[in-house]
Protein backbone atom coordinates (compact mmCIF):
# COMPACT_ATOMS: atom_id res chain seq x y z
CA UNK A 1 0.00 0.00 0.00
CA UNK A 2 1.36 3.25 -1.03
CA UNK A 3 2.47 5.40 2.03
CA UNK A 4 -0.30 8.47 1.18
CA UNK A 5 -3.08 6.54 0.79
CA UNK A 6 -2.35 5.06 4.47
CA UNK A 7 -2.35 8.10 5.58
CA UNK A 8 -5.21 9.29 4.01
CA UNK A 9 -7.54 6.61 5.87
CA UNK A 10 -5.51 7.24 9.06
CA UNK A 11 -6.72 10.59 9.09
CA UNK A 12 -10.15 9.81 8.20
CA UNK A 13 -10.01 7.82 10.87
CA UNK A 14 -8.63 9.89 13.60
CA UNK A 15 -11.50 12.56 11.53
CA UNK A 16 -14.34 9.94 13.04
CA UNK A 17 -13.08 8.90 15.69
CA UNK A 18 -13.26 12.91 17.25
CA UNK A 19 -16.38 13.29 15.11
CA UNK A 20 -18.33 10.06 17.47
CA UNK A 21 -16.39 11.71 20.55
CA UNK A 22 -18.05 15.16 20.26
CA UNK A 23 -21.41 13.97 19.36
CA UNK A 24 -20.90 11.33 22.93
CA UNK A 25 -19.95 14.46 24.57
CA UNK A 26 -22.84 16.56 23.22
CA UNK A 27 -25.41 13.83 24.38
CA UNK A 28 -24.33 13.72 27.90
CA UNK A 29 -23.87 17.70 28.13
CA UNK A 30 -27.79 17.17 26.65
CA UNK A 31 -28.59 14.64 29.78
CA UNK A 32 -27.26 16.54 32.51
CA UNK A 33 -29.04 19.70 31.14
CA UNK A 34 -32.33 17.62 30.98
CA UNK A 35 -31.77 16.62 34.29
CA UNK A 36 -30.85 19.82 35.92
CA UNK A 37 -34.13 21.39 33.98
CA UNK A 38 -36.45 18.72 35.63
CA UNK A 39 -34.72 19.15 39.20
CA UNK A 40 -35.47 22.27 39.15
CA UNK A 41 -38.90 22.20 37.90
CA UNK A 42 -39.90 19.75 40.97
CA UNK A 43 -38.40 22.13 43.53
CA UNK A 44 -40.39 24.64 42.16
CA UNK A 45 -43.53 23.01 42.43
CA UNK A 46 -46.71 24.23 42.87
CA UNK A 47 -48.19 25.87 46.02
CA UNK A 48 -50.83 24.80 47.82
CA UNK A 49 -53.96 26.46 48.03
CA UNK A 50 -55.00 28.18 50.89
CA UNK A 51 -58.29 28.57 52.62
CA UNK A 52 -59.52 30.17 55.83
CA UNK A 53 -60.23 26.66 58.07
CA UNK A 54 -58.07 24.67 59.60
CA UNK A 55 -55.90 21.98 57.55
CA UNK A 56 -56.14 18.37 58.01
CA UNK A 57 -55.58 16.98 61.51
CA UNK A 58 -51.60 16.12 62.11
CA UNK A 59 -51.36 12.30 61.91
CA UNK A 60 -54.34 11.80 60.64
CA UNK A 61 -53.93 7.90 59.72
CA UNK A 62 -53.09 7.70 62.88
CA UNK A 63 -56.07 8.99 64.36
CA UNK A 64 -58.37 7.77 61.79
CA UNK A 65 -56.81 3.77 63.00
CA UNK A 66 -57.03 4.44 66.37
CA UNK A 67 -60.54 5.48 66.62
CA UNK A 68 -61.57 2.70 64.11
CA UNK A 69 -59.93 -0.12 66.35
CA UNK A 70 -61.04 1.39 69.55
CA UNK A 71 -64.54 1.70 68.52
CA UNK A 72 -64.94 -2.27 67.08
CA UNK A 73 -62.33 -3.67 69.79
CA UNK A 74 -63.02 -1.64 73.33
CA UNK A 75 -66.23 -0.30 72.88
CA UNK A 76 -68.37 -2.50 69.79
CA UNK A 77 -66.88 -5.80 69.58
CA UNK A 78 -69.90 -7.11 67.79
CA UNK A 79 -67.95 -4.54 64.51
CA UNK A 80 -65.01 -6.72 65.00
CA UNK A 81 -64.98 -7.81 61.27
CA UNK A 82 -65.02 -4.38 60.21
CA UNK A 83 -61.58 -3.35 58.16
CA UNK A 84 -59.79 -0.68 59.74
CA UNK A 85 -56.88 -0.09 57.02
CA UNK A 86 -59.68 -0.68 53.85
CA UNK A 87 -61.56 2.07 56.03
CA UNK A 88 -58.54 4.20 56.33
CA UNK A 89 -57.27 3.60 52.64
CA UNK A 90 -61.36 4.85 51.81
CA UNK A 91 -61.53 7.75 53.50
CA UNK A 92 -57.75 8.87 52.24
CA UNK A 93 -58.73 8.09 48.71
CA UNK A 94 -61.93 10.04 48.79
CA UNK A 95 -59.61 13.55 48.90
CA UNK A 96 -56.20 13.45 48.54
CA UNK A 97 -54.62 14.60 45.31
CA UNK A 98 -58.15 16.46 44.63
CA UNK A 99 -59.15 20.13 44.71
CA UNK A 100 -61.18 20.57 47.64
CA UNK A 101 -63.98 22.45 46.26
CA UNK A 102 -64.72 19.69 43.23
CA UNK A 103 -65.49 16.48 46.34
CA UNK A 104 -68.80 14.19 45.26
CA UNK A 105 -70.59 11.80 47.13
CA UNK A 106 -69.35 9.40 44.57
CA UNK A 107 -66.08 9.35 46.58
CA UNK A 108 -67.01 8.64 49.70
CA UNK A 109 -69.48 5.93 48.69
CA UNK A 110 -66.66 2.89 48.91
CA UNK A 111 -66.59 4.43 52.84
CA UNK A 112 -69.61 4.77 53.67
CA UNK A 113 -70.13 1.08 52.56
CA UNK A 114 -66.92 -0.38 54.12
CA UNK A 115 -68.04 1.75 57.76
CA UNK A 116 -71.99 1.48 57.82
CA UNK A 117 -73.24 -0.80 60.75
CA UNK A 118 -77.09 -1.51 62.15
CA UNK A 119 -78.67 1.05 64.25
CA UNK A 120 -80.38 -0.30 66.67
CA UNK A 121 -84.75 0.97 66.45
CA UNK A 122 -85.72 3.34 69.11
CA UNK A 123 -81.97 4.82 69.70
CA UNK A 124 -81.47 7.41 66.99
CA UNK A 125 -81.10 10.69 68.60
CA UNK A 126 -80.91 13.90 66.50
CA UNK A 127 -79.94 17.13 67.18
CA UNK A 128 -78.78 20.87 65.90
CA UNK A 129 -77.13 23.66 68.23
CA UNK A 130 -77.18 21.16 71.17
CA UNK A 131 -73.83 19.27 70.31
CA UNK A 132 -72.28 19.70 73.90
CA UNK A 133 -75.65 18.67 75.94
CA UNK A 134 -76.64 15.87 73.65
CA UNK A 135 -73.07 14.33 73.56
CA UNK A 136 -72.95 14.24 77.49
CA UNK A 137 -76.23 12.85 77.48
CA UNK A 138 -75.51 9.50 74.95
CA UNK A 139 -72.52 9.22 77.39
CA UNK A 140 -74.34 9.08 80.23
CA UNK A 141 -77.54 7.32 79.01
CA UNK A 142 -76.46 4.31 76.60
CA UNK A 143 -80.15 3.68 75.14
CA UNK A 144 -79.62 6.27 72.41
CA UNK A 145 -77.25 7.15 69.39
CA UNK A 146 -76.16 10.49 67.79
CA UNK A 147 -74.61 10.21 64.42
CA UNK A 148 -71.11 11.29 66.28
CA UNK A 149 -71.50 7.98 68.22
CA UNK A 150 -71.80 6.03 65.07
CA UNK A 151 -68.47 4.15 63.75
CA UNK A 152 -68.30 6.94 61.33
CA UNK A 153 -69.16 9.67 63.26
CA UNK A 154 -66.75 8.44 66.33
CA UNK A 155 -63.61 8.68 63.58
CA UNK A 156 -64.45 11.80 61.79
CA UNK A 157 -65.73 14.07 64.80
CA UNK A 158 -63.75 16.99 65.33
CA UNK A 159 -61.37 16.59 62.63
CA UNK A 160 -60.72 18.17 59.41
CA UNK A 161 -59.05 16.77 56.52
CA UNK A 162 -58.75 17.92 52.66
CA UNK A 163 -56.52 17.34 49.49
CA UNK A 164 -54.11 19.11 47.40
CA UNK A 165 -53.38 18.98 43.67
CA UNK A 166 -49.75 19.20 44.26
CA UNK A 167 -47.53 16.78 46.28
CA UNK A 168 -48.03 15.34 49.09
CA UNK A 169 -51.86 15.73 47.96
CA UNK A 170 -52.76 16.08 51.66
CA UNK A 171 -52.84 20.38 52.90
CA UNK A 172 -52.04 20.41 56.60
CA UNK A 173 -52.27 24.20 56.76
CA UNK A 174 -55.53 24.84 55.44
CA UNK A 175 -59.17 23.71 54.48
CA UNK A 176 -62.29 25.47 52.91
CA UNK A 177 -65.03 26.63 54.93
CA UNK A 178 -68.19 25.82 53.76
CA UNK A 179 -68.48 29.76 52.79
CA UNK A 180 -65.92 29.19 50.39
CA UNK A 181 -67.18 26.12 48.87
CA UNK A 182 -70.48 23.95 49.26
CA UNK A 183 -68.45 20.61 48.05
CA UNK A 184 -65.41 20.64 50.50
CA UNK A 185 -64.70 16.97 51.85
CA UNK A 186 -65.73 17.31 55.24
CA UNK A 187 -69.63 18.82 54.09
CA UNK A 188 -70.01 16.09 51.61
CA UNK A 189 -68.80 13.48 54.44
CA UNK A 190 -71.10 14.98 56.77
CA UNK A 191 -74.05 15.60 54.24
CA UNK A 192 -73.73 11.69 53.40
CA UNK A 193 -73.34 10.60 56.89
CA UNK A 194 -76.33 12.03 58.24
CA UNK A 195 -78.75 10.95 55.69
CA UNK A 196 -77.58 7.30 56.21
CA UNK A 197 -78.28 7.94 59.39
CA UNK A 198 -81.47 9.31 59.17
CA UNK A 199 -82.27 6.42 56.77
CA UNK A 200 -81.34 3.87 59.13
CA UNK A 201 -83.04 4.90 61.43
CA UNK A 202 -86.58 3.01 62.87
CA UNK A 203 -89.10 2.57 66.11
CA UNK A 204 -89.57 5.82 67.82
CA UNK A 205 -86.84 8.85 67.16
CA UNK A 206 -85.60 11.95 69.22
CA UNK A 207 -84.37 15.11 68.02
CA UNK A 208 -82.69 17.61 70.73
CA UNK A 209 -83.21 21.18 69.61
CA UNK A 210 -81.74 24.14 71.30
CA UNK A 211 -85.13 26.50 72.69
CA UNK A 212 -82.57 29.77 73.70
CA UNK A 213 -81.44 30.40 70.12
CA UNK A 214 -82.55 33.53 68.75
CA UNK A 215 -83.02 32.89 65.32
CA UNK A 216 -85.39 29.66 66.28
CA UNK A 217 -84.52 26.22 67.30
CA UNK A 218 -85.42 24.33 64.07
CA UNK A 219 -83.82 26.00 61.20
CA UNK A 220 -83.87 24.79 57.56
CA UNK A 221 -80.56 25.67 56.48
CA UNK A 222 -79.27 22.73 59.25
CA UNK A 223 -77.91 19.77 58.39
CA UNK A 224 -80.87 18.44 60.56
CA UNK A 225 -83.38 20.44 58.90
CA UNK A 226 -82.18 20.18 55.71
CA UNK A 227 -81.53 16.40 55.03
CA UNK A 228 -82.02 14.67 58.35
CA UNK A 229 -85.95 15.42 58.31
CA UNK A 230 -86.09 14.01 54.89
CA UNK A 231 -84.93 10.84 55.12
CA UNK A 232 -86.51 9.24 57.58
CA UNK A 233 -88.79 7.20 56.29
CA UNK A 234 -92.51 7.04 57.73
CA UNK A 235 -92.71 3.07 57.10
CA UNK A 236 -89.88 2.53 59.70
CA UNK A 237 -90.35 4.91 61.90
CA UNK A 238 -93.86 5.21 64.68
CA UNK A 239 -92.89 8.60 66.23
CA UNK A 240 -90.25 11.58 66.58
CA UNK A 241 -90.20 12.92 70.00
CA UNK A 242 -88.60 16.68 69.89
CA UNK A 243 -86.73 17.80 73.43
CA UNK A 244 -86.90 21.60 72.98
CA UNK A 245 -84.25 21.79 75.69
CA UNK A 246 -83.16 25.43 77.15
CA UNK A 247 -80.24 26.86 78.56
CA UNK A 248 -80.50 26.64 82.27
CA UNK A 249 -80.88 30.39 83.36
CA UNK A 250 -80.14 31.52 79.67
CA UNK A 251 -82.72 32.61 77.28
CA UNK A 252 -86.41 31.35 76.73
CA UNK A 253 -86.52 32.07 72.85
CA UNK A 254 -88.96 29.62 72.01
CA UNK A 255 -91.08 26.36 73.61
CA UNK A 256 -92.94 23.70 71.66
CA UNK A 257 -95.72 26.30 70.77
CA UNK A 258 -92.98 28.52 68.88
CA UNK A 259 -93.28 29.52 65.18
CA UNK A 260 -89.89 27.61 64.20
CA UNK A 261 -90.59 24.61 66.12
CA UNK A 262 -94.35 24.31 64.49
CA UNK A 263 -92.79 24.61 61.08
CA UNK A 264 -90.84 21.53 61.90
CA UNK A 265 -93.99 19.60 63.15
CA UNK A 266 -96.04 20.47 59.97
CA UNK A 267 -93.34 19.18 58.14
CA UNK A 268 -93.43 15.70 60.01
CA UNK A 269 -96.66 15.61 59.88
CA UNK A 270 -97.22 16.01 55.90
CA UNK A 271 -94.86 13.00 55.78
CA UNK A 272 -97.28 11.15 58.34
CA UNK A 273 -95.32 10.91 61.63
CA UNK A 274 -96.50 11.51 64.53
CA UNK A 275 -95.12 13.70 66.66
CA UNK A 276 -94.54 14.68 70.64
CA UNK A 277 -92.52 18.02 71.75
CA UNK A 278 -91.75 18.36 74.93
CA UNK A 279 -90.04 21.40 76.21
CA UNK A 280 -86.88 21.07 78.65
CA UNK A 281 -87.08 16.81 78.82
CA UNK A 282 -86.62 16.63 82.27
CA UNK A 283 -83.83 13.91 81.91
CA UNK A 284 -81.74 16.05 79.97
CA UNK A 285 -82.58 18.72 82.22
CA UNK A 286 -81.15 16.87 84.86
CA UNK A 287 -77.77 16.52 83.20
CA UNK A 288 -77.73 20.68 82.64
CA UNK A 289 -78.36 20.92 86.20
CA UNK A 290 -75.22 19.21 87.19
CA UNK A 291 -73.15 22.04 86.25
CA UNK A 292 -75.85 24.48 88.15
CA UNK A 293 -77.12 22.86 90.78
CA UNK A 294 -78.69 25.64 92.83
CA UNK A 295 -80.31 27.26 89.68
CA UNK A 296 -83.96 27.89 90.63
CA UNK A 297 -84.98 25.87 87.42
CA UNK A 298 -82.80 22.74 89.22
CA UNK A 299 -85.24 22.62 92.31
CA UNK A 300 -86.64 19.38 92.01
CA UNK A 301 -89.93 20.62 94.28
CA UNK A 302 -90.75 23.83 95.46
CA UNK A 303 -91.72 24.19 99.32
CA UNK A 304 -95.90 24.53 99.01
CA UNK A 305 -97.48 27.26 101.42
Amino acid sequence: MPPQQGSARMRQRTVLLVGIAVLLAALVLAVVLASLLTHGRQEVSPEMLKWKDRGTTKNLREVILGRCYNYITAQHPELGDKDCLKIWESLKDAFIYKNPCNITPEDYQPLMELASHPIPCNKSLFWSKTGDLVHRYTKSNQNFLTLEDTLLGYMADRISWCGDPSAPGINYESCPKRSECESNPGSVFWKMASKMFAEAACGVVQVMLNGSVEAGAFRSSSIFGSIEVFNLDPDKVSEVHIWLMQDIGGPQSESCSGHSIQRLISILEERNFKIICEDNYRPVQLLQCVHNPDHADCRLCTNST
